[in-house]
């Protein structure tokens, strides 16, 4: 079995005119949902054995607030070509993990991560794949479990939908 965690980074700055998009930072909602659903997938055991992310400021501060609470905090590795992805090229990204990765991460951008999520799934719970298909929000995490035990073998359609959290659905869970 393989288990892919796709995570759009947490909320941020507003885009704005003449500034370098990629150095767009995290607001303070942003650090407080990223350690929230950093809590959430230590509490749950869904550490991931590697981690692909954006180069973008906002995805690297993601990250550093998410894996604060996971110990040990798996290897990551930083690949330009998730920042603008199409939802192809994180496919091609996933098939491409090696074999000893079981649980791959990957932390990035919309549109492309909310697409190749809705690409491979093609079962799981339906109230939450239909809550997916609406939208991914900021600090949306996406979990596919896959009955193969190679990443090459990777196709549309060929994931279940294990979980779909969000900070606002952790928050309603526990009041």
């Amino acid at each position: 079995m393989r288990r892919l965690l796709i995570l759009r980074h947490a909320k941020t700055e507003p885009a704005e005119l003449g500034k370098d998009d990629r150095n767009r930072a995290l607001v303070d909602r942003g650090k407080r949902e990223a350690g929230q659903i950093g809590a959430y997938m230590a509490t749950h055991a869904l550490t991931p054995d590697g981690v692909v992310l954006s180069p973008a400021r906002r995805v690297q501060e993601t990250w550093k607030h998410l894996a604060d609470a996971l110990k040990p905090a798996p290897g990551t590795t930083t690949n330009d070509h998730v920042y603008d992805a199409t939802p192809q090229d994180i496919f091609r990204i996933v098939a491409g993990t090696a074999a000893p990765v079981r649980k791959l991460m990957v932390i990035g951008h919309n549109p492309s991560l909310h697409e190749v999520a809705l690409m491979l799934i093609a079962s799981g719970d339906i109230e939450a794949r239909e809550r997916l298909r609406e939208k991914l929000p900021t600090a949306g995490l996406v979990i596919i479990d896959f009955a193969f035990d190679d990443w090459s073998k990777l196709h549309p359609q060929s994931g279940r939908l294990e979980r779909y959290v969000t900070p606002k659905s952790i928050e309603t869970a526990t009041k």
